[in-house]
């Protein structure tokens, strides 16, 4: 456990930029074999949105890196925040660390985003994808990015977590974001035994099904144990899953990055249905 958390606190840009790329090529691979659906869409075509917002994604991230690094620098010289309470053996640190940033720097932030309108409407641009695959993961604009870098970097300095968590954590998240929107087919009884702990393709597919009330559940991005604890699980068969938002329904403006970046700035709209 400690070379692994030594190997984060020092991990090179090109192994995150390995992990990232490497992830999102290997569920496209995936889909392409056990594909959750055939999806009548051009798959490239689709994509190139997404990586564009994958793009701003990265660069939101990487200059305001030195942000996280200070706060947790700051946290250990001072031991300061939640993780510095009790003494733990390492493992434990670790994987609560891990849990309690997915809580405040996912779980939380992704929950505030569609509670509070004005940042539903940034949010929106993830939720406008007609045809979610592994490449909507990173579909979010950059005022979003910031929402959601904003949200771990509270999370570092409430609890204190040193920047090898961290780095852990953010790599993990990445991973499981691809995996948990990649349109692929698990078989029913595995992907439901593991949505008790991990959040799954079929799971995360409901939270993006286009009308309420599941628009607004299943905000877990690691682990589903925030949903189910805090009563946000819903479930739906995938069957009856459509994509999108319903006030929003119009697929080529949704496919057209000069057009998602004006979205944060048109008239809230409210919900039309209540869904099945």
């Amino acid at each position: 456990m400690e070379n692994l958390i030594q190997y984060f606190e020092n991990i090179p840009s090109l192994h995150r930029s390995i992990i990232l790329v490497g992830g999102i090529t290997l569920f496209w691979l995936i889909e392409g074999l056990v594909p959750t659906r055939k999806l009548a869409y051009k798959k490239w075509r689709h994509a190139l949105p997404n990586f564009f917002f994958t793009a701003t994604s990265v660069l939101v991230n990487f200059f305001l890196a030195f942000l996280l690094l200070n706060t947790a620098d700051w946290t250990q010289a001072n031991g300061f925040g939640i993780l510095h309470i009790v003494a733990l053996p390492l493992w434990l640190y670790v994987v609560l660390g891990v849990l309690l940033l997915d809580f405040i720097g996912a779980y939380l932030a992704h929950l505030v985003e569609h509670k509070v309108k004005p940042l539903w409407m940034v949010h929106l641009v993830h939720h406008s994808d007609h045809h979610v695959d592994t490449t909507t993961a990173n579909r979010h604009h950059p005022l979003e990015s910031l929402v959601r870098f904003s949200f771990t970097l509270l999370a570092v300095f409430i609890l204190g977590a040193p920047i090898g968590v961290v780095m852990l954590y953010q790599s993990l998240s990445v991973v499981l974001s691809q995996f948990n929107h990649a349109n692929i087919n698990l078989p029913v009884k595995l992907d439901q035994w593991l949505s008790y702990v991990l959040v799954t393709p079929h799971m995360h597919k409901v939270h993006h099904h286009y009308v309420l009330p599941h628009t607004d559940s299943n905000y877990g991005n690691i682990f589903a144990i925030w949903d189910r604890l805090f009563g946000t699980y819903t479930y739906l068969d995938a069957a009856c899953i459509v994509y999108g938002v319903d006030v929003f329904p119009n697929e080529e403006e949704n496919s057209r990055v000069g057009s998602l970046l004006k979205q944060p700035f048109q008239s809230y709209q409210k919900p039309t249905t209540q869904a099945q």
